[in-house]
């Protein structure tokens, strides 16, 4: 399988936006990696909509793209698709910057995995981080907490609405790990 049936692969999964495409095409990306990108965007598109219906202010056009792109620099990187490693953050970044796209929006590529514990991070960036957790099955505590500040209402009752859109999320997970890794790290 290459590229291109990562980005097409399973229509229950939500396509990426058409710039994140063009880019993948255009750097030949290896199809691992646009099938992650995909995972985590699908994931990201399903958080967008739930926490935007819990009154949760954010750009969720940011939050898409972000996650479409987070790991863009593994282009540059790609032992990183197979090993944990953060040289492809600042390499995405500076890519999407040399591709035109606006620092607002490269910032994800360069943030993505430690963003969420500065002190003060957009709610974009938290909803990215929890993005790249939670398709995968992962709950991140600290994570979490950090998003359950921004839900309007009791603390309690925010906690129970998080877990609530979380938990089934994260029960994908088996089927997002199987679609990533039916795609190739290299072709050979």
């Amino acid at each position: 399988m290459g590229l291109r049936e990562a980005l097409t692969d399973d229509d229950t999964i939500e396509p990426l936006p058409a710039l994140a495409v063009e880019l993948l095409h255009a750097l030949e990306a290896p199809p691992r990696l646009a099938a992650h990108l995909r995972a985590v965007h699908h994931v990201a598109h399903r958080l967008t909509e739930e926490l935007a219906g819990e009154a949760m202010s954010f750009d969720g056009a940011a939050v898409l793209f972000g996650a479409a792109t987070h790991d863009i620099g593994k282009v540059r990187h790609p032992e990183e698709l197979e090993q944990p490693g953060h040289l492809h953050e600042p390499a995405g970044y500076e890519l999407l910057l040399s591709y035109g796209v606006p620092h607002e929006l490269a910032r994800f590529a360069g943030s993505h995995g430690s963003s969420w514990l500065t002190p003060d991070p957009p709610t974009e960036d938290l909803v990215v981080s929890l993005a790249d957790k939670v398709w995968k099955g992962a709950r991140v505590t600290g994570l979490e907490q950090r998003v359950l500040e921004r839900l309007p209402g009791e603390e309690w009752d925010a906690f129970l609405r998080l877990d609530n859109i979380l938990g089934p999320i994260a029960g994908q997970a088996d089927r997002l790990l199987a679609f990533q890794f039916r795609h190739p790290v290299r072709i050979v």
